[in-house]
């Protein structure tokens, strides 16, 4: 708090070297933070990967509040996944090696962010915890204009904050972006948009490899999903400030339209290009047109039957995603689904029957342990 007091100039005006200075010194604790975490991967490699199921989560529960300290909340996620994937299943000593890998990727590409491209080091920041403020992002970034349609939406809470994303799809740029937003306990994000909702709007995208996480800009009237003749909602214009009531949903019986989609494979070759850009992407959000929600033995999928190809459905997001709800929906006929695609297969977020139907619980966390 008292940072920030001293960053301001006489009238109230930011002060652009206090601000520097400040932003150096949390790239010196975060780079002490990235050493140290180093150093522990290094004595867990070197112990055995045995020796994590046997101490337990304490030892990374006190690595990830050194991350805390080091300013840098994406290490301390990293670490608290760390400490859950010993008691998350079978297979687990893999699972662990793979997010060791990607942390020690990440600590590396931050300890030598000045050797990265531009956008690969906006990328390795976000991914550390460091993100453009959003009145500095709205400023100077490129707004981007466009019909965003949303797609979905999900809450996940840790306790002590929950964190909303939405996904929107740019009608014309077929763009993908999503909106993140935080609560306090107790408290819902205060960005609200209802699925279906069509919002003509200034969407601005986080410097990165592959931008995906925006900030929502300037909107214009109307930002209401497309109306029959004659209807003309009352709350859709502001007539105080003329403001766009932008979280305005349809109403009952209106159809909206189910979104186009592609085949699986087309999903797939969009996460591996999203992935080969940011190697720390958990899943891209994609929309899926034709599939069915098969249950089996070993776990849902979703197959797309005339192209003969099916994708898993990720095993992490049985708590958190009513498949049966999915299914009963589809009664054994393919549909239209959103979702995010990952290495262990798709979290299904919203279907449409017509309309948009919401799938998640809006309950647990999007990994082992950790968020997102």
């Amino acid at each position: 708090m008292g940072d920030d007091g001293a960053g301001k100039a006489a009238g109230g005006a930011a002060d652009p070297v206090a601000a520097r200075r400040r932003a150096e010194r949390r790239a010196q604790r975060i780079a002490a933070g990235a050493t140290e975490l180093e150093q522990r991967l290094s004595d867990l490699l070197r112990d055995g990967l045995a020796t994590a199921d046997r101490a337990g989560y304490g030892a990374w529960d006190e690595t990830a509040a050194r991350m805390v300290d080091a300013q840098a909340p994406g290490l301390e996620a990293r670490v608290r996944e760390l400490g859950a994937i010993p008691s998350s299943g079978p297979g687990w000593p893999a699972r662990l090696l793979e997010e060791c890998a990607l942390a020690h990727l990440l600590n590396q590409g931050f300890l030598h962010l000045d050797s990265l491209p531009e956008e690969l080091a906006a990328t390795t920041r976000s991914r550390v915890g460091v993100t453009v403020p959003v009145a500095e992002l709205l400023a100077h970034g490129q707004p981007v204009r466009d019909q965003w349609l949303v797609l979905g939406r999900e809450d996940s809470s840790d306790g002590k904050l929950t964190t909303r994303r939405i996904w929107l799809r740019g009608r014309s740029t077929g763009r993908m972006a999503m909106l993140l937003s935080f609560g306090a306990a107790g408290r819902a994000p205060e960005q609200a948009l209802p699925l279906g909702l069509v919002l003509d709007a200034d969407l601005t995208y986080y410097p990165g490899t592959h931008p995906l996480r925006a900030a929502l800009g300037t909107r214009y009237p109307p930002a209401v999903p497309p109306l029959p003749p004659g209807w003309t909602p009352a709350a859709a214009v502001d007539g105080a400030n003329g403001a766009a009531a932008a979280d305005v949903p349809a109403p009952a019986g209106v159809p909206n339209g189910v979104p186009d989609g592609g085949g699986i494979d087309a999903a797939l070759a969009a996460y591996g290009e999203a992935l080969s850009d940011d190697p720390w992407l958990e899943g891209w959000p994609v929309v899926l047109s034709g599939v069915t929600p098969v249950p089996g033995d070993d776990g849902w999928q979703l197959a797309d039957e005339a192209a003969g190809t099916a994708l898993p459905i990720d095993p992490r997001c049985l708590g958190r995603t009513n498949l049966w709800q999915l299914a009963a929906i589809s009664g054994g006929r393919p549909v239209t689904v959103f979702g995010e695609c990952g290495h262990r297969g798709i979290t299904p977020l919203t279907t449409w029957d017509p309309e948009p139907v919401p799938l998640g619980t809006g309950t647990g966390p999007t990994s082992y342990g950790g968020t997102r």
